[in-house]
């Protein structure tokens, strides 16, 4: 099914819900609801349909959501029953994909017993990026991978530049892999860089490796070149 014809139903237009349903807009038909008419007011100009219904009445909810839907996300942020309900109304429906916000775990644990096949926890989610990027001034952004592992963006430590990336032996030294060199504050992309790139001052390196591993970046500029100088800058993977 091409992107376009995706129907999403976003249940809930507060902070959380309103900006997934301007964003989701852009490339699949939204259907955002709320109880709020001044909430369905302010992105009806901007989704391809806004209604204000209570999403905790099942033949109101029914009425416009239906199982012909790809997905829903629940954003009742409020009150733990009407999410809760909502919900469970979705999976009567026949929604194949619902999405949902929690609060608490025991309210994630709730939800998915529901029916929502994936929690999300916004508040959460966005301290455990400001966190990671508190611990570690030099990644810039990062995309959470399985079991630990990150793909991140790092500014390239000062003892890389004038390296090419088979000298640094990242791999062997450091767990990382470089997947991708940005270059000139992002405006030009290097993808699969070959073994002779040579790092410069400002370079942005996309990077997958583990979240333990980052920590050895955070080193001194004194520690990673002795890392370096370790067995020479051996020309070889």
């Amino acid at each position: 099914m091409n992107t376009k014809e995706r129907r999403v139903c976003i249940i809930g237009l507060g902070r959380f819900g309103s900006s997934l349903a301007r964003l989701l807009a852009k490339r699949c038909e939204v259907l955002a609801l709320d109880r709020d008419i001044d909430l369905v007011n302010s992105v009806a100009d901007e989704v391809q349909r806004a209604v204000c219904i209570d999403a905790r009445d099942f033949a109101a909810l029914s009425a416009v959501v239906s199982a012909d839907f790809d997905e829903a996300v629940v954003s009742i942020g409020d009150s733990l029953e009407s999410s809760i309900l909502c919900t469970l109304h979705l999976r009567k429906i026949g929604v194949p994909l619902i999405r949902a916000k929690a609060n608490t775990r025991d309210h994630a644990e709730i939800l998915a017993s529901m029916g929502a096949k994936h929690i999300v926890f916004p508040e959460y989610d966005a301290a455990e990026r400001l966190a990671m990027q508190m611990f570690n001034p030099n990644l810039l952004d990062f995309i959470p991978l399985a079991k630990d592992y990150l793909v991140m963006d790092v500014a390239a430590p000062r003892a890389f530049v004038g390296r090419s990336l088979i000298s640094l032996q990242l791999r062997n030294r450091f767990g990382l892999f470089v997947i991708a060199v940005k270059k000139h504050e992002g405006k030009t992309f290097s993808f699969l860089p070959g073994p002779e790139q040579v790092i410069e001052d400002d370079d942005v390196l996309v990077m997958i490796g583990r979240e333990e591993d980052i920590e050895s970046l955070q080193q001194s500029p004194q520690s990673i070149e002795r890392i370096l100088r370790e067995n020479g800058d051996r020309e070889s993977t």
